[in-house]
Protein backbone atom coordinates (compact mmCIF):
# COMPACT_ATOMS: atom_id res chain seq x y z
CA UNK A 1 0.00 0.00 0.00
CA UNK A 2 0.65 3.55 -0.10
CA UNK A 3 1.24 4.13 3.33
CA UNK A 4 3.34 1.22 3.34
CA UNK A 5 5.83 2.23 0.40
CA UNK A 6 6.01 5.82 1.96
CA UNK A 7 7.80 4.24 5.66
CA UNK A 8 9.96 1.94 3.70
CA UNK A 9 12.09 4.83 2.65
CA UNK A 10 15.07 6.07 5.03
CA UNK A 11 14.11 8.48 7.84
CA UNK A 12 16.32 11.24 6.59
CA UNK A 13 13.93 10.57 2.77
CA UNK A 14 11.18 10.88 5.14
CA UNK A 15 12.09 13.98 6.75
CA UNK A 16 12.69 16.04 3.15
CA UNK A 17 9.69 14.49 2.50
CA UNK A 18 7.78 16.29 5.06
CA UNK A 19 9.64 19.54 4.32
CA UNK A 20 8.40 19.35 0.82
CA UNK A 21 4.65 18.96 2.15
CA UNK A 22 5.06 21.85 4.05
CA UNK A 23 6.69 23.98 1.13
CA UNK A 24 3.72 22.80 -1.36
CA UNK A 25 0.97 23.58 1.43
CA UNK A 26 2.93 26.81 1.59
CA UNK A 27 2.91 27.85 -2.18
CA UNK A 28 -0.65 26.81 -2.23
CA UNK A 29 -1.42 29.35 0.44
CA UNK A 30 0.22 32.17 -1.35
CA UNK A 31 -1.72 31.62 -4.09
CA UNK A 32 -4.75 32.05 -1.90
CA UNK A 33 -3.68 34.60 0.29
CA UNK A 34 -5.60 37.23 -1.62
CA UNK A 35 -8.76 35.31 -1.23
CA UNK A 36 -8.57 33.60 2.57
CA UNK A 37 -7.54 35.98 5.47
CA UNK A 38 -4.23 35.11 7.85
CA UNK A 39 -6.61 32.92 10.29
CA UNK A 40 -7.89 30.53 7.18
CA UNK A 41 -4.67 30.55 6.46
CA UNK A 42 -3.15 29.18 9.44
CA UNK A 43 -6.00 26.25 9.14
CA UNK A 44 -4.60 25.49 6.03
CA UNK A 45 -1.13 25.23 6.84
CA UNK A 46 -2.03 22.90 9.59
CA UNK A 47 -2.89 20.10 6.95
CA UNK A 48 0.25 18.98 5.77
CA UNK A 49 1.00 18.22 9.52
CA UNK A 50 -1.58 15.69 9.46
CA UNK A 51 -1.02 14.24 6.11
CA UNK A 52 2.80 13.63 7.23
CA UNK A 53 1.71 11.95 10.46
CA UNK A 54 -0.62 9.86 8.71
CA UNK A 55 1.66 9.00 6.33
CA UNK A 56 5.62 9.18 7.24
CA UNK A 57 5.14 8.86 11.14
CA UNK A 58 5.77 10.67 14.21
CA UNK A 59 9.19 12.21 14.09
CA UNK A 60 8.87 13.68 10.25
CA UNK A 61 5.35 15.28 11.82
CA UNK A 62 6.95 16.60 14.86
CA UNK A 63 9.26 18.04 12.00
CA UNK A 64 6.48 19.30 9.89
CA UNK A 65 4.96 21.19 12.63
CA UNK A 66 7.97 23.56 13.03
CA UNK A 67 8.40 24.05 9.65
CA UNK A 68 5.03 24.99 9.45
CA UNK A 69 4.88 27.56 11.96
CA UNK A 70 8.35 28.64 10.58
CA UNK A 71 6.67 29.20 7.25
CA UNK A 72 3.68 30.89 8.43
CA UNK A 73 5.92 33.47 10.29
CA UNK A 74 7.52 34.22 7.53
CA UNK A 75 5.15 34.04 4.68
CA UNK A 76 1.91 35.41 6.01
CA UNK A 77 3.00 37.33 9.22
CA UNK A 78 3.70 41.27 9.09
CA UNK A 79 6.51 41.97 8.28
CA UNK A 80 6.30 39.14 5.94
CA UNK A 81 9.84 37.41 4.32
CA UNK A 82 10.98 38.04 7.66
CA UNK A 83 10.87 36.40 10.94
CA UNK A 84 10.60 39.52 12.99
CA UNK A 85 7.35 39.42 14.35
CA UNK A 86 5.26 43.20 14.83
CA UNK A 87 2.80 42.32 17.08
CA UNK A 88 2.83 39.98 20.28
CA UNK A 89 -0.49 38.47 19.77
CA UNK A 90 1.26 36.55 16.41
CA UNK A 91 3.61 35.16 19.13
CA UNK A 92 -0.07 33.56 20.60
CA UNK A 93 -0.70 32.27 17.56
CA UNK A 94 2.51 30.57 16.75
CA UNK A 95 2.23 28.67 19.81
CA UNK A 96 -1.32 27.71 19.45
CA UNK A 97 -0.88 26.89 16.38
CA UNK A 98 2.52 24.81 16.82
CA UNK A 99 0.54 23.22 19.95
CA UNK A 100 -2.17 22.03 17.93
CA UNK A 101 0.24 20.84 14.77
CA UNK A 102 2.02 18.85 17.98
CA UNK A 103 -1.49 17.33 19.34
CA UNK A 104 -2.69 16.48 16.23
CA UNK A 105 0.61 15.10 15.18
CA UNK A 106 0.85 12.69 18.12
CA UNK A 107 -3.54 11.80 18.11
CA UNK A 108 -2.99 10.93 13.99
CA UNK A 109 0.56 8.75 14.51
CA UNK A 110 -1.13 6.93 17.39
CA UNK A 111 -4.21 6.22 15.57
CA UNK A 112 -1.92 5.05 12.96
CA UNK A 113 0.03 2.86 15.55
CA UNK A 114 -3.38 1.33 16.75
CA UNK A 115 -4.27 0.51 13.61
CA UNK A 116 -1.04 -0.68 12.68
CA UNK A 117 -1.03 -3.45 15.71
CA UNK A 118 -4.79 -4.21 15.38
CA UNK A 119 -3.93 -4.87 11.55
CA UNK A 120 -0.89 -6.98 13.26
CA UNK A 121 -2.93 -9.15 15.54
CA UNK A 122 -5.80 -9.72 12.73
CA UNK A 123 -2.85 -11.40 11.04
CA UNK A 124 -1.05 -13.17 13.40
CA UNK A 125 -4.70 -14.56 14.53
CA UNK A 126 -5.87 -15.56 11.22
CA UNK A 127 -2.05 -17.37 10.55
CA UNK A 128 -2.60 -18.93 14.30
CA UNK A 129 -6.02 -20.39 12.73
CA UNK A 130 -4.28 -21.30 10.02
CA UNK A 131 -1.76 -23.20 11.79
CA UNK A 132 -4.34 -24.59 13.71
CA UNK A 133 -6.28 -26.02 11.04
CA UNK A 134 -3.00 -27.54 9.24
CA UNK A 135 -1.75 -29.15 12.36
CA UNK A 136 -5.32 -30.78 12.82
CA UNK A 137 -4.96 -32.09 9.53
CA UNK A 138 -1.04 -33.45 10.21
CA UNK A 139 -1.12 -37.22 9.54
CA UNK A 140 2.54 -37.25 11.47
CA UNK A 141 4.52 -35.81 13.79
CA UNK A 142 7.30 -34.79 11.22
CA UNK A 143 4.18 -32.75 9.00
CA UNK A 144 3.46 -30.90 12.30
CA UNK A 145 7.14 -29.41 13.31
CA UNK A 146 7.79 -28.67 9.58
CA UNK A 147 4.60 -26.37 9.92
CA UNK A 148 5.19 -24.98 13.32
CA UNK A 149 8.82 -24.02 12.33
CA UNK A 150 7.95 -22.43 9.04
CA UNK A 151 4.66 -20.71 11.01
CA UNK A 152 7.86 -19.45 13.20
CA UNK A 153 10.27 -18.47 10.61
CA UNK A 154 7.48 -16.39 8.56
CA UNK A 155 5.46 -14.82 11.62
CA UNK A 156 8.24 -14.11 14.33
CA UNK A 157 11.40 -13.82 12.29
CA UNK A 158 13.05 -16.52 14.51
CA UNK A 159 13.97 -20.06 14.19
CA UNK A 160 11.88 -23.13 15.52
CA UNK A 161 13.54 -25.95 17.35
CA UNK A 162 11.40 -28.63 18.82
CA UNK A 163 12.87 -31.26 21.40
CA UNK A 164 10.67 -34.62 22.80
CA UNK A 165 11.22 -37.23 25.30
CA UNK A 166 12.26 -40.68 23.79
CA UNK A 167 11.27 -44.15 25.34
CA UNK A 168 12.98 -43.36 28.62
CA UNK A 169 11.90 -40.01 29.22
CA UNK A 170 15.12 -38.24 28.12
CA UNK A 171 15.05 -34.94 25.92
CA UNK A 172 16.03 -35.04 22.47
CA UNK A 173 15.42 -32.51 19.02
CA UNK A 174 13.11 -33.86 16.86
CA UNK A 175 13.19 -35.16 14.37
CA UNK A 176 16.60 -34.48 13.92
CA UNK A 177 19.38 -32.23 15.14
CA UNK A 178 19.68 -29.08 13.43
CA UNK A 179 23.10 -27.86 15.07
CA UNK A 180 24.86 -27.70 18.11
CA UNK A 181 23.19 -26.03 21.31
CA UNK A 182 25.37 -24.91 24.31
CA UNK A 183 25.08 -26.70 26.85
CA UNK A 184 23.54 -24.03 29.28
CA UNK A 185 20.38 -23.64 26.82
CA UNK A 186 20.25 -27.54 26.47
CA UNK A 187 20.14 -27.57 30.68
CA UNK A 188 17.44 -24.72 30.74
CA UNK A 189 15.37 -27.09 27.95
CA UNK A 190 15.49 -29.72 30.36
CA UNK A 191 14.78 -27.64 33.25
CA UNK A 192 11.13 -26.31 31.40
CA UNK A 193 10.24 -30.05 30.26
CA UNK A 194 10.95 -31.19 33.82
CA UNK A 195 9.27 -28.24 35.49
CA UNK A 196 6.54 -30.41 37.59
CA UNK A 197 3.51 -28.64 37.30
CA UNK A 198 3.99 -25.87 36.78
CA UNK A 199 1.46 -24.82 34.23
CA UNK A 200 3.11 -22.03 31.96
CA UNK A 201 7.00 -22.63 33.41
CA UNK A 202 9.23 -21.02 30.38
CA UNK A 203 12.45 -19.73 30.30
CA UNK A 204 14.14 -16.54 28.50
CA UNK A 205 17.90 -16.87 27.48
CA UNK A 206 20.40 -14.28 26.40
CA UNK A 207 23.18 -15.54 26.43
CA UNK A 208 24.81 -15.35 22.46
CA UNK A 209 21.35 -14.09 21.37
CA UNK A 210 17.41 -14.06 22.42
CA UNK A 211 15.23 -16.92 23.08
CA UNK A 212 12.70 -17.96 24.43
CA UNK A 213 11.91 -21.41 25.92
CA UNK A 214 8.20 -23.05 26.12
CA UNK A 215 7.26 -25.97 27.08
CA UNK A 216 4.21 -28.02 25.37
CA UNK A 217 2.01 -28.82 28.00
CA UNK A 218 -0.74 -31.81 27.13
CA UNK A 219 -4.01 -32.61 28.64
CA UNK A 220 -1.84 -35.94 30.15
CA UNK A 221 1.56 -34.70 30.74
CA UNK A 222 4.50 -32.38 28.97
CA UNK A 223 4.68 -33.49 25.27
CA UNK A 224 8.35 -31.33 24.89
CA UNK A 225 9.98 -28.17 24.96
CA UNK A 226 9.68 -25.46 21.59
CA UNK A 227 12.86 -23.22 21.58
CA UNK A 228 12.56 -20.34 19.78
CA UNK A 229 15.85 -18.40 19.03
CA UNK A 230 15.71 -14.94 16.88
CA UNK A 231 18.07 -14.63 14.07
CA UNK A 232 19.40 -11.25 15.34
CA UNK A 233 19.67 -10.47 19.17
CA UNK A 234 17.02 -8.47 19.54
CA UNK A 235 14.20 -7.94 21.97
CA UNK A 236 11.26 -8.27 19.07
CA UNK A 237 11.11 -12.10 19.74
CA UNK A 238 9.78 -11.37 23.61
CA UNK A 239 7.00 -9.22 22.33
CA UNK A 240 5.86 -12.29 20.68
CA UNK A 241 5.61 -14.17 23.50
CA UNK A 242 1.73 -14.83 23.48
CA UNK A 243 1.65 -15.97 20.27
CA UNK A 244 4.70 -18.13 20.50
CA UNK A 245 2.98 -19.23 24.08
CA UNK A 246 -0.53 -20.28 21.37
CA UNK A 247 1.69 -21.62 19.24
CA UNK A 248 3.26 -23.97 21.65
CA UNK A 249 0.04 -25.00 22.87
CA UNK A 250 -1.14 -25.90 19.56
CA UNK A 251 1.96 -28.40 19.10
CA UNK A 252 1.29 -29.73 22.24
CA UNK A 253 -2.20 -30.45 21.33
CA UNK A 254 -1.42 -31.92 17.72
CA UNK A 255 1.46 -34.37 19.14
CA UNK A 256 -0.97 -35.47 21.62
CA UNK A 257 -3.60 -36.49 19.34
CA UNK A 258 -1.25 -38.01 17.18
CA UNK A 259 0.22 -39.54 20.02
CA UNK A 260 -3.70 -41.14 20.51
CA UNK A 261 -3.79 -42.22 17.35
CA UNK A 262 -0.63 -43.38 16.95
CA UNK A 263 -2.00 -46.07 19.79
CA UNK A 264 -5.49 -46.36 18.55
CA UNK A 265 -3.78 -47.53 15.51
CA UNK A 266 -1.42 -50.03 17.02
CA UNK A 267 -4.39 -51.28 19.41
CA UNK A 268 -6.71 -51.56 16.33
CA UNK A 269 -4.23 -53.70 14.69
CA UNK A 270 -3.24 -55.74 17.70
CA UNK A 271 -6.89 -56.79 17.97
CA UNK A 272 -7.34 -57.45 14.11
CA UNK A 273 -4.20 -59.62 14.76
CA UNK A 274 -5.65 -61.75 17.82
CA UNK A 275 -8.98 -62.05 16.18
CA UNK A 276 -7.20 -63.35 13.20
CA UNK A 277 -5.36 -65.42 15.41
CA UNK A 278 -8.10 -66.81 17.52
CA UNK A 279 -10.19 -67.45 14.17
CA UNK A 280 -6.85 -69.67 12.84
CA UNK A 281 -6.47 -71.79 16.13
CA UNK A 282 -10.43 -72.23 16.39
CA UNK A 283 -10.59 -73.64 12.90
CA UNK A 284 -6.94 -75.73 12.88
CA UNK A 285 -7.68 -77.12 16.03
CA UNK A 286 -11.64 -78.18 14.95
CA UNK A 287 -9.77 -80.08 11.56
CA UNK A 288 -7.33 -81.45 13.56
CA UNK A 289 -9.70 -83.08 16.20
CA UNK A 290 -11.44 -85.30 13.78
CA UNK A 291 -8.53 -87.49 12.96
CA UNK A 292 -6.65 -86.80 16.15
CA UNK A 293 -9.60 -88.50 18.20
CA UNK A 294 -9.46 -91.45 15.70
CA UNK A 295 -5.85 -91.72 15.89
CA UNK A 296 -5.98 -91.84 20.03
CA UNK A 297 -8.74 -94.43 20.08
CA UNK A 298 -6.83 -96.85 17.44
CA UNK A 299 -3.60 -96.25 19.43
CA UNK A 300 -5.27 -97.01 22.66
CA UNK A 301 -7.07 -100.39 21.16
CA UNK A 302 -3.59 -101.34 20.03
CA UNK A 303 -2.14 -100.78 23.41
CA UNK A 304 -5.01 -102.91 25.29
CA UNK A 305 -4.64 -105.91 22.44
CA UNK A 306 -1.12 -106.96 24.26
CA UNK A 307 -1.42 -110.52 23.49
CA UNK A 308 -0.84 -110.09 20.14
CA UNK A 309 1.83 -108.20 20.28
CA UNK A 310 5.60 -108.89 21.22
CA UNK A 311 7.11 -106.27 24.05
CA UNK A 312 8.71 -103.55 21.61
CA UNK A 313 5.39 -103.42 19.96
CA UNK A 314 3.41 -103.27 22.91
CA UNK A 315 5.83 -100.12 24.21
CA UNK A 316 5.47 -98.52 20.72
CA UNK A 317 1.66 -98.63 20.88
CA UNK A 318 2.03 -97.60 24.50
CA UNK A 319 4.08 -94.62 23.39
CA UNK A 320 1.61 -94.00 20.23
CA UNK A 321 -1.38 -93.77 22.95
CA UNK A 322 0.63 -91.17 25.14
CA UNK A 323 2.02 -88.95 22.55
CA UNK A 324 -1.62 -88.56 20.45
CA UNK A 325 -3.24 -88.03 24.39
CA UNK A 326 -0.87 -85.36 25.10
CA UNK A 327 -1.47 -84.12 22.18
CA UNK A 328 -5.14 -84.20 22.29
CA UNK A 329 -4.90 -82.21 25.56
CA UNK A 330 -2.98 -79.74 23.47
CA UNK A 331 -5.89 -79.38 20.86
CA UNK A 332 -8.86 -79.16 23.95
CA UNK A 333 -6.47 -76.23 25.29
CA UNK A 334 -6.18 -74.09 21.69
CA UNK A 335 -10.30 -74.73 21.33
CA UNK A 336 -10.97 -73.88 25.01
CA UNK A 337 -8.35 -70.45 24.14
CA UNK A 338 -10.15 -69.49 21.31
CA UNK A 339 -13.55 -69.91 23.03
CA UNK A 340 -12.51 -67.61 26.02
CA UNK A 341 -11.59 -64.73 23.52
CA UNK A 342 -14.20 -65.39 21.41
CA UNK A 343 -16.56 -64.89 24.59
CA UNK A 344 -18.31 -67.66 23.39
CA UNK A 345 -18.21 -69.39 26.62
CA UNK A 346 -21.19 -68.84 29.33
CA UNK A 347 -20.19 -68.67 32.82
CA UNK A 348 -22.58 -71.66 34.72
CA UNK A 349 -22.06 -69.81 38.11
CA UNK A 350 -23.03 -71.84 41.33
CA UNK A 351 -22.48 -70.73 45.12
CA UNK A 352 -19.33 -72.96 45.76
CA UNK A 353 -16.86 -73.92 48.50
CA UNK A 354 -13.62 -73.25 46.66
CA UNK A 355 -11.70 -75.84 48.89
CA UNK A 356 -14.09 -78.40 47.14
CA UNK A 357 -12.97 -77.26 43.63
CA UNK A 358 -9.24 -77.51 45.13
CA UNK A 359 -9.51 -80.64 46.21
CA UNK A 360 -11.41 -82.14 42.90
CA UNK A 361 -8.65 -80.81 41.05
CA UNK A 362 -6.04 -82.68 42.93
CA UNK A 363 -7.86 -85.85 42.26
CA UNK A 364 -8.28 -85.45 38.37
CA UNK A 365 -4.48 -84.84 38.26
CA UNK A 366 -3.93 -88.30 40.00
CA UNK A 367 -0.58 -89.33 38.77
CA UNK A 368 0.79 -85.90 37.81
CA UNK A 369 0.96 -85.10 41.70
CA UNK A 370 2.54 -88.37 42.59
CA UNK A 371 5.67 -87.15 43.40
CA UNK A 372 5.08 -83.64 44.84
CA UNK A 373 3.16 -83.90 47.93
CA UNK A 374 0.77 -81.13 47.93
CA UNK A 375 -0.14 -79.26 51.10
CA UNK A 376 -3.55 -77.10 51.45
CA UNK A 377 -3.82 -74.08 53.87
CA UNK A 378 -7.20 -72.85 54.28
CA UNK A 379 -8.26 -69.73 56.33
CA UNK A 380 -10.93 -70.24 58.83
CA UNK A 381 -14.65 -69.55 57.87
CA UNK A 382 -13.75 -68.97 54.29
CA UNK A 383 -17.25 -68.01 52.28
CA UNK A 384 -18.70 -69.25 49.14
CA UNK A 385 -18.04 -67.94 46.10
CA UNK A 386 -20.15 -67.99 42.80
CA UNK A 387 -17.64 -69.55 39.94
CA UNK A 388 -18.33 -71.72 37.06
CA UNK A 389 -16.89 -75.17 38.87
CA UNK A 390 -15.67 -76.84 36.18
CA UNK A 391 -13.68 -73.94 34.96
CA UNK A 392 -12.31 -72.93 38.14
CA UNK A 393 -11.19 -76.40 38.05
CA UNK A 394 -9.42 -76.22 34.92
CA UNK A 395 -7.54 -72.84 36.74
CA UNK A 396 -6.49 -75.33 39.57
CA UNK A 397 -5.68 -78.32 37.72
CA UNK A 398 -3.32 -76.09 34.82
CA UNK A 399 -1.72 -74.06 38.18
CA UNK A 400 -0.80 -77.47 39.90
CA UNK A 401 0.27 -78.70 36.72
CA UNK A 402 2.53 -76.38 36.15
CA UNK A 403 3.90 -76.48 39.76
CA UNK A 404 5.03 -80.01 39.25
CA UNK A 405 6.30 -80.11 35.88
CA UNK A 406 8.43 -77.31 36.73
CA UNK A 407 9.54 -78.61 39.70
CA UNK A 408 11.78 -81.36 40.81
CA UNK A 409 11.04 -84.78 41.92
CA UNK A 410 10.14 -84.58 45.65
CA UNK A 411 10.00 -80.94 45.74
CA UNK A 412 6.49 -79.97 47.41
CA UNK A 413 3.64 -77.86 46.62
CA UNK A 414 1.44 -75.33 48.42
CA UNK A 415 -1.86 -74.08 47.55
CA UNK A 416 -2.67 -71.42 50.20
CA UNK A 417 -6.38 -69.80 50.27
CA UNK A 418 -7.12 -66.26 52.72
CA UNK A 419 -10.30 -64.25 52.77
CA UNK A 420 -8.46 -60.43 52.07
CA UNK A 421 -10.54 -57.36 51.81
CA UNK A 422 -14.33 -59.03 50.54
CA UNK A 423 -11.96 -61.34 47.68
CA UNK A 424 -10.59 -64.71 48.00
CA UNK A 425 -7.25 -65.29 47.37
CA UNK A 426 -5.73 -68.41 46.20
CA UNK A 427 -2.15 -68.86 46.35
CA UNK A 428 0.31 -72.00 44.30
CA UNK A 429 3.61 -71.88 45.22
CA UNK A 430 6.38 -74.77 44.30
CA UNK A 431 10.05 -75.12 44.81
CA UNK A 432 11.32 -75.04 41.15
CA UNK A 433 13.36 -72.51 39.63
CA UNK A 434 11.06 -69.74 39.38
CA UNK A 435 9.82 -67.71 36.32
CA UNK A 436 12.80 -65.66 34.69
CA UNK A 437 12.62 -62.01 36.09
CA UNK A 438 12.55 -60.62 32.23
CA UNK A 439 9.15 -62.70 31.24
CA UNK A 440 7.39 -62.14 34.71
CA UNK A 441 5.29 -58.94 32.21
CA UNK A 442 3.58 -61.06 29.67
CA UNK A 443 3.92 -65.14 31.77
CA UNK A 444 0.28 -64.93 30.79
CA UNK A 445 0.31 -64.02 27.18
CA UNK A 446 -0.44 -66.60 24.58
CA UNK A 447 2.16 -69.48 23.52
CA UNK A 448 4.91 -67.52 26.57
CA UNK A 449 6.62 -69.86 28.24
CA UNK A 450 8.75 -68.79 30.95
CA UNK A 451 12.25 -70.80 29.94
CA UNK A 452 12.01 -71.38 25.90
CA UNK A 453 14.66 -73.97 26.16
CA UNK A 454 12.24 -76.05 28.77
CA UNK A 455 12.37 -79.63 28.57
CA UNK A 456 8.89 -79.61 29.88
CA UNK A 457 5.86 -80.07 26.93
CA UNK A 458 3.54 -77.15 26.61
CA UNK A 459 3.18 -74.72 23.85
CA UNK A 460 2.42 -71.95 26.58
CA UNK A 461 -1.23 -71.96 26.56
CA UNK A 462 -2.12 -72.98 30.58
CA UNK A 463 -1.59 -69.48 32.03
CA UNK A 464 -2.89 -67.93 29.14
CA UNK A 465 -6.24 -69.78 29.71
CA UNK A 466 -6.05 -69.21 33.73
CA UNK A 467 -6.29 -65.59 33.13
CA UNK A 468 -8.97 -65.41 30.73
CA UNK A 469 -11.29 -67.37 33.43
CA UNK A 470 -10.38 -66.08 36.39
CA UNK A 471 -11.13 -62.30 34.67
CA UNK A 472 -14.28 -63.75 33.30
CA UNK A 473 -15.30 -64.14 36.80
CA UNK A 474 -14.35 -61.02 37.97
CA UNK A 475 -11.28 -61.43 39.28
CA UNK A 476 -7.32 -60.71 38.72
CA UNK A 477 -4.20 -63.27 39.00
CA UNK A 478 -0.91 -62.29 38.83
CA UNK A 479 2.38 -64.33 38.86
CA UNK A 480 6.13 -63.59 41.20
CA UNK A 481 8.84 -65.06 42.18
CA UNK A 482 9.27 -66.40 45.88
CA UNK A 483 11.71 -64.99 48.26
CA UNK A 484 12.71 -68.29 49.84
CA UNK A 485 12.41 -69.88 45.63
CA UNK A 486 10.43 -71.04 43.76
CA UNK A 487 7.69 -69.61 41.63
CA UNK A 488 4.15 -68.25 42.90
CA UNK A 489 0.89 -68.10 41.29
CA UNK A 490 -2.09 -66.29 42.76
CA UNK A 491 -5.72 -65.10 42.21
CA UNK A 492 -8.38 -63.20 43.35
CA UNK A 493 -12.03 -64.10 42.96
CA UNK A 494 -14.78 -61.38 44.10
CA UNK A 495 -16.75 -63.10 47.34
CA UNK A 496 -20.36 -61.35 46.62
CA UNK A 497 -22.88 -61.80 49.08
CA UNK A 498 -23.84 -65.29 49.35
CA UNK A 499 -27.47 -66.27 49.56
CA UNK A 500 -28.75 -66.99 53.21
CA UNK A 501 -29.80 -70.64 53.58
CA UNK A 502 -33.13 -70.74 55.58
CA UNK A 503 -33.44 -73.59 58.12
CA UNK A 504 -35.44 -76.75 57.65
CA UNK A 505 -38.68 -76.68 59.50
CA UNK A 506 -39.76 -78.28 62.48
CA UNK A 507 -42.55 -80.52 63.56
CA UNK A 508 -44.53 -79.71 66.57
CA UNK A 509 -43.44 -82.87 67.73
CA UNK A 510 -39.38 -82.26 67.41
CA UNK A 511 -39.24 -84.45 64.25
CA UNK A 512 -38.10 -83.01 61.16
CA UNK A 513 -40.21 -83.80 58.20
Amino acid sequence: MENDSLERHSPVTRHLFAVFACALMTAICLLLRGVFDITNIAMLMLLPVVFVAARLGRGPAILASFVTVALFDFFFVPPQLSFAVSDVQYLVIFAVMLAVSLFISHLTASLKASARDAQQREQRSQALYTLARTLAGAVSADEAVTQVVRFVREQAGGEARLFVPDADDKIHEFPHSTGPLSMDKFLTIEAVYLGGDTVGASATVNLDGACLILPLIGSTRRRGVLFVAAHVDDDHIYELRSMLEAVASLTAIALERLHFVEIAQASQLETEAERLRSSILSSISHDIRTPLTVLFGQADALALASSHLDDQEREAAQAIRDQAGRLHEMVDKLLDMARLQAGKVHLSKEWQPIDEVIGASIQLLGDALRDHPVTVTLAPELPLVAIDAVLMERVCCNLLENAAKYSPPGAPIAVTVTDVAGSLLVEVRDRGPGFPPASLKRIFNLFERGTTESTAPGVGLGLAICRAIVEAHGGQIDASNAPEGGACVRFSLPCGQAPQLEPEPVDPAGARP
